[in-house]
C-alpha cells in the first residue's frame, strides 16, 4: 500500500500543472481559479477533520494558519496560476521543483551552518539547469513575456522554501493537530487570499468559468489534486518518515513535462530538457546524505508495513 500510494501521489502532483494549464486556457481567470481551488478544498477538508474530532474551530484564528497560508498558498500559487498564462506546464512544473534549492540555502542562512561539499554541488548543478531551461527563451525566440513568467515560478517557491521552514515550527507548536487539519486551515487563509487579490485585479467571467474544460480542470484540482493528493502525502509522512514522501519532487516534474508534450502538444526544447534533468540531478545531489539513509531503512520499512497490513 505504502508503494502504490506512493505512484498514485506522484501520478497526481504530476497532473495538476497540466490541469491548471487547461483551466487557464479555457480562459478561467488564474488568481480567482486558485483561490477557489484552494478555499473549497480546506473548507471541505478542514469541516471533514472537525466532524472526526481531529481538528477544532479554534485553529482557524491562530495567526500560524494565516502566515503559513499566506506563504505555502497564496505566495506559491498566485505566482505559479499567473505564470502559466505564458509558460507550458512541464516548464512550470520543473521550475517549481527547484523549491529544495532555495529551501537549503534559507536554512542555512538562517542556522549559519555550512554546507557539505556534495549539497554545493547540487546547488551549483541546480542553477546550472534553470540556466539551461531559461537560454532558449533568451537566445532561441527572445520573449519577455516567457522569461518573466520562468523568473515569476522562481520567486514563488522563495514563498514555499519560507513556509516550508516556517511550517515545521507550527507543526510542533500543535502537535495535538492533525498535520491534514492544519493543512487544509492554510489553505482556507491562501484560498481567501487569492479571492481578494483576484477581486482587485480580474474581471471574472461566468461564461469563462462554466466551460466543461475549466469546471473538470477546477474540480480535479479540487478534489484530486488538493484533498487527495496531500492527504495521500500525510499518510505516508505517518506511514514512513517526512523524507520518503518529499521524494515526489523528483518524479513528478517529469510527469507533468511529459504529459504536456504528449497530450497537451506543448514545445519542449533540447535545452529546457537537459535543464529539467539537470534541476532534478541537482537536487538529487542536495539530499544525498537523506536519500542513503532512506534506501538503508526502505526494505525494513516496507517489510514492516507488509507485516502490519
Amino acid at each position: 500500500m505504502i508503494l502504490f500510494n506512493y505512484i498514485v501521489m506522484c501520478l497526481i502532483f504530476g497532473t495538476t500543472f497540466l490541469a491548471i494549464k487547461i483551466g487557464i486556457d479555457a480562459g478561467a481567470p488564474p488568481f480567482f481559479s486558485a483561490g477557489a481551488r484552494f478555499f473549497l478544498a480546506g473548507v471541505i477538508l478542514f469541516s471533514i477533520m472537525v466532524w472526526k474530532r481531529k481538528a477544532s474551530i479554534s485553529l482557524l484564528f491562530k495567526k500560524e494558519m494565516f502566515l503559513t497560508g499566506f506563504a505555502l498558498t497564496f505566495g506559491v500559487f498566485a505566482t505559479l496560476y499567473w505564470a502559466e498564462q505564458y509558460l507550458s506546464s512541464g516548464i512550470a512544473a520543473v521550475l517549481s521543483a527547484t523549491a529544495p534549492l532555495m529551501i537549503l540555502l534559507l536554512q542555512t542562512t538562517i542556522t549559519r551552518q555550512s554546507l557539505p561539499t556534495v549539497a554545493w554541488i547540487g546547488c551549483l548543478v541546480g542553477f546550472a539547469g534553470v540556466l539551461l531551461m531559461l537560454l532558449p527563451g533568451l537566445t532561441v525566440t527572445f520573449s519577455t513575456v516567457w522569461l518573466l513568467g520562468c523568473l515569476v515560478v522562481l520567486f514563488g517557491q522563495v514563498f514555499y522554501s519560507a513556509g516550508t521552514v516556517y511550517s515545521r515550527r507550527v507543526i510542533k507548536r500543535f502537535q495535538d493537530s492533525s498535520p491534514i487539519a492544519l493543512n487544509a486551515a492554510q489553505m482556507m487563509y491562501g484560498g481567501a487570499l487569492l479571492l481578494i487579490l483576484s477581486l482587485f485585479t480580474e474581471n471574472v467571467d461566468v461564461q469563462s468559468m462554466v466551460t466543461p474544460a475549466a469546471i473538470v480542470s477546477l474540480l480535479y484540482l479540487i478534489v484530486v489534486g488538493s484533498m487527495m493528493g496531500h492527504t495521500i502525502f500525510y499518510w505516508l509522512v505517518a506511514k514512513t518518515n517526512p523524507v520518503f514522501p518529499a521524494t515526489w519532487l523528483y518524479i513528478s516534474p517529469l510527469i507533468a513535462l511529459t504529459l504536456g508534450v504528449i497530450l497537451y502538444h506543448e514545445p519542449l526544447s533540447i535545452l529546457s530538457l537537459a535543464g529539467g534533468i539537470t534541476i532534478i540531478g541537482g537536487i538529487i545531489l542536495i539530499n544525498i546524505n537523506s536519500l542513503k539513509q532512506l534506501l538503508e531503512k526502505k526494505p525494513s520499512m516496507l517489510g514492516k508495513a507488509s507485516h502490519n497490513r
